[in-house]
Order: C-alpha cells, then sequence, then structure tokens
C-alpha cells in the first residue's frame, strides 16, 4: 500500500512530494506540467536528483504532466540503508506513479536512469507507454566497471569534489569545457555536492545489476527511443546502437558533439528530438483509443 505523503512548493515551480516505497522508504518526488496531460516519468542518473531535468522543465510541461523521483542517495529522497538495487529504483519510481494514480506512463530514463527505465519496460510492460533511453546502456565493461568503482571509492575518501577535473570530464563534453567550464553545467554541480555515502551506493546497485535482462529487451512492445552523443565517453555510440539493435524497431537518434549530460549540453536538441518522438506516440495513443471509442 503506497501512501502519499507531504507536498511542498519549489523554487522553480514544480512541486515536491514524498510517497512510501514498499519497504518503507520516504521516496521525494517533483511534479510539474499540465495537469491532465500524458504522464511522463522522468528518472535520472547517478548521483543525480530532479534538478537534472531543469533545462526539460518548460519544454515538456507544456504538454505533459511529468514526474521526477529523486532516486535512493540522492535529494530530497536522502539516504535510507544500503544496500540499494536498480530493481528497487524501478519500484520507486513506480510507486511514484501509483501515488498519483498513473496507470502507465512514457518513460525517460538517463544514465543509471536509463537501465531502471529498462527494467520497468522488461519488468512491468503494463505500466509503460514508451521508452526513452538517453546516454544509457544494456551491459556493464570492464573498463567501465573500474572507472565506477574508482569514482566510489574517491569519493568516500574525499567526497564528491574529489572527483575533479578528471572525473567531470566523463560527464561533460569537451566543447562545453571550453567554453564556460564545468561550473556552469548543472548536472556537474548537482554531482559535486552529492553525498558520498548515497553516491557510493548508488555505484554498487549498478554493479550489481546483472547484464542478462538484455536478452529481454527483444520481448518489449512499446516504441522506444535510443538518443546519445556523438562526444559521450561513459556510454558510446557503440551502446546506443547495441540497445537499438536489441529492441525491435527501436529508433536511435545521435546529438553531434553531445557528450554523456546531453540534456544539459544540447537542451534543445534533446528536447525537440524527445518531444518529437513523444508526441507522436501520444497521438498514436489516442488514435487506439478514439477507435475503440466508435467501434
Amino acid at each position: 500500500m503506497y501512501e502519499r505523503e507531504r507536498s511542498l512548493a519549489t523554487a522553480n515551480g514544480g512541486i515536491v512530494r514524498h510517497v512510501t516505497a514498499d519497504d518503507g522508504v520516504d521516496i521525494a518526488y517533483d511534479v510539474w506540467g499540465r495537469p491532465g496531460g500524458p504522464p511522463v516519468l522522468l528518472i535520472q542518473g547517478l548521483g543525480m536528483d530532479s534538478r537534472g531535468w531543469a533545462l526539460q522543465r518548460m519544454a515538456f510541461g507544456r504538454h505533459f504532466r511529468c514526474f521526477a523521483p529523486d532516486n535512493r542517495g540522492v535529494g530530497h529522497t536522502g539516504q535510507p540503508p544500503r544496500p540499494y538495487s536498480l530493481e528497487q529504483m524501478a519500484r520507486d519510481a513506480l510507486a511514484v506513479l501509483d501515488a498519483e494514480e498513473v496507470a502507465s506512463a512514457h518513460v525517460v530514463g538517463a544514465s543509471m536512469g536509463g537501465v531502471i527505465a529498462q527494467i520497468i519496460g522488461v519488468m512491468h510492460p503494463e505500466r509503460t507507454r514508451s521508452l526513452v533511453l538517453a546516454c544509457t546502456s544494456c551491459r556493464h565493461h570492464p573498463w567501465r566497471r573500474e572507472l565506477l568503482q574508482e569514482w566510489a571509492d574517491t569519493v568516500q575518501e574525499r567526497g564528491a569534489a574529489g572527483l575533479g577535473d578528471d572525473g567531470l570530464r566523463w560527464l561533460v563534453g569537451p566543447r562545453l569545457r571550453r567554453r564556460f567550464g564545468v561550473w556552469l553545467n548543472i548536472l556537474a554541480r548537482i554531482l559535486l555536492n552529492s553525498d558520498p555515502d548515497g553516491f557510493a551506493a548508488q555505484v554498487q546497485a549498478i554493479l550489481d545489476a546483472p547484464d542478462e535482462l538484455r536478452f529481454e529487451l527483444c520481448d518489449l512492445r512499446v516504441p522506444v527511443l535510443v538518443i546519445t552523443g556523438s562526444q559521450d565517453a561513459l556510454t558510446p555510440i557503440g551502446d546506443a546502437e547495441e540497445l537499438a539493435e536489441m529492441i525491435p524497431y527501436a529508433q536511435l537518434v545521435e546529438l553531434r558533439g553531445a557528450a554523456h549530460g546531453l540534456m544539459v549540453e544540447s537542451p534543445n536538441v534533446f528536447n525537440d528530438a524527445v518531444l518529437d518522438f513523444l508526441d507522436r506516440v501520444s497521438a498514436l495513443d489516442a488514435g487506439v483509443v478514439d477507435a475503440a471509442a466508435t467501434a
């Protein structure tokens, strides 16, 4: 039984609400957008909270009702007892939909959130209208496992600021670094202020996630957009191509010049691509409903 609890307004015009997940943990989530619009569930990545969608708020909110949870370990959700798992985070996200009485939604996931979105699509297809998988992958690589473990160790020893420029170059592309530096990147600012224990727990959840889920992606029967940046070093274009090959009829979009934080580095192009996809899927959904009503 999910319980929706207190809510409060945020400075950026959204509403932070709280829901009790299936294991009793308090999950915070942000709500904004057009009341009654098609629902969109947005799930951020490692070390990020719902503020990571700041440059999508206005564009998405014009047409859609948006729900963005703070995953375990970040934001208003805080650090519940460890260990975490990506499957539990998927259930946390669905608890948000339950609290809002939303039967199914378009699911947009970035990086770690993209893996959580895959879990929702595979394990809870009845809750999934479509999937947008951004800057993500469907399996581990040895080099990435080593990198993530190094990050977790560094953050626990020296705090998130210990990642420094060397760590943030995986998140912020060279073009943006040259022009503005990392501190004007929203995702970098959130990451550098993240809680070390929560960050490390999320890394462990990523490393513990099995690769076998990818073999079930072929069973997805919803529209899927795979979107990546051409300069993404953390989840290179090969990861996106593999995802698109594993999923029937998936659409692959590459944003030229963008890196891992493509929703911040190229927000206009990212928003246009995702909204075009969601608008087309929503139009198909509406056509199905109209046909059923007139049958």
